[in-house]
């Protein structure tokens, strides 16, 4: 029996490659919202990630990261699929 498929993975648009500017950690990403950002890591990234190495536990999301989604989505490489920034 095949598992469901998530469908926030198949509607809107697909995840898109992004590289942290700070280490160069490549993930894929995708900006549901100006609130929302869902963040897929591999191997290579997490293992790339300084500020991942340094907290492996409790781990709550790259500062560095971070700020290179938002600079790529105010520059519309990536695009946020509910673009109100008036709510």
């Amino acid at each position: 029996m095949t598992p469901p498929v998530d469908p926030r993975l198949t509607d809107g648009p697909p995840m898109l490659p992004l590289a942290c500017s700070a280490c160069g950690a490549g993930v894929l990403v995708r900006k549901s919202s100006w609130y929302q950002t869902s963040v897929q890591w591999d191997g290579a990234a997490r293992r790339r990630c300084a500020e991942r190495a340094a907290h492996p536990v409790g781990f709550e999301g790259c500062g560095a990261l971070a700020a290179s989604i938002r600079e790529a989505a105010l520059s519309g490489t990536l695009p946020v699929v509910d673009d109100d920034r008036e709510s």
